[in-house]
């Protein structure tokens, strides 16, 4: 698969047609308060800070700021699975094989995001992950009767998939309205997908094909996306309403005949939402709900493996977040989340060091 890497060639453009109107806002802003600024910080907004700690959810970047901000997560993961070859007598008698497995993968993302404010209103950011992924799958030889279990480990380590986003600020959150911020995330398969890696197919024990494995963990998802989404900030003394809804279209591609030829990853649609308190001008907590909606990929030749996937996917976490400002520039946030749905990791932890410049 060709990995097309023009899109660097900026972006960021897509911002330009809108600098005219920003400048005014500056104009604007500098003239009037704004009613969120509770501290006399020049450049600090509780709302932002306390809306930014589980996603980027904040107000966008100050004009002429460039922020800089390197993060790093853990993300766990344990799952048990089940199958059965065979037939039941009576409900409680059960005649044939039976083959659990169990899944530990861990996952290590470390990213540089630059974020840089063109505008009051405008701004463009750019992020860099670097994966590190273990797993550890633990089973039984499939379909046959023994009492040994079996040890297979896999891992992948490198470049992650490079995200570039713009974002404007739609409202400005006076009259007792939120803020509303419109933004556009693309997606670049710089990372390795899983049909860049060796693949095999498990056969039992009669050659019927029942599974694919890979040889090395995928650390990007080999297409490119697209997300448009909107974000709202609602300040109400003395906590911070926000919420976040996008939808991620990704482009299908020819994967080759072996792979069902033209694949089509399934589309995602993400909500979530939350509330943030400050507990003073340095701390604050935050409290929010993310969810995200996978559609099935389909393929353009139809493969027998894939047949009883099901239609949908549900992903959501809990989240809890804790922002310290360590300086006028400088904060760091934490954030803890906890899978709620089967899918979800069962626990990610994130740490985020934005220093602005």
């Amino acid at each position: 698969m060709k990995k097309n890497t023009l899109w660097l060639i900026p972006l960021l453009s897509l911002g330009y047609s809108m600098l005219a109107e920003g400048a005014q806002a500056d104009e604007d802003a500098s003239a009037a308060p704004t009613n969120v600024r509770t501290t006399p910080d020049e450049g600090h907004d509780p709302a932002t800070d306390i809306a930014s700690i589980t996603a980027d959810r904040g107000i966008v970047t100050r004009p002429g700021r460039f922020t800089i901000e390197p993060s790093f997560s853990h993300a766990h993961s344990n799952s048990t699975a089940v199958a059965i070859e065979g037939y039941t007598v009576i409900p409680a008698l059960l005649i044939g094989l039976i083959n659990i497995s169990e899944i530990q993968r861990d996952i290590f993302v470390g990213a540089m995001s630059l974020k840089y404010g063109f505008t009051s209103k405008f701004e463009a950011a750019v992020r860099v992950p670097y994966l590190s992924i273990n797993e550890d799958l633990r089973e039984r030889e499939v379909f046959q009767g023994t009492p040994v279990d079996t040890l297979r480990e896999s891992s992948g380590e490198g470049l992650g998939d490079v995200e570039v986003s713009a974002r404007y600020q739609l409202t400005d959150g006076l009259g007792g309205w939120p803020y509303v911020i419109g933004a556009l995330r693309v997606r670049a398969p710089t990372g390795e997908g899983p049909y860049d890696v060796d693949q095999r197919v498990i056969e039992d024990s009669q050659g019927n094909p029942i599974g694919i494995e890979l040889e090395s963990r995928p650390t990007g998802s080999g297409f490119w996306a697209f997300e448009p989404g909107l974000s709202f900030i609602y300040p109400t003394d003395p906590a911070v309403l926000f919420g976040n809804l996008s939808y991620v279209w990704t482009l299908k591609e020819e994967q080759g005949f072996e792979n069902g030829g033209t694949v089509d990853p399934g589309d995602i649609v993400r909500f979530g939402f939350g509330m943030g308190f400050a507990f003073n001008e340095r701390t604050s907590f935050s409290l929010g709900y993310d969810h995200s909606v996978i559609r099935k990929t389909t393929f353009e030749r139809n493969i027998d493996l894939f047949e009883s996937n099901f239609d949908r996917i549900q992903i959501g976490s809990l989240s809890f977040g804790l922002s310290q400002r360590l300086s006028q520039s400088t904060s760091l946030n934490l954030t803890v989340s906890i899978g709620v749905t089967e899918n979800a990791p069962n626990s990610e932890i994130t740490l985020k060091l934005p220093i602005s410049l």
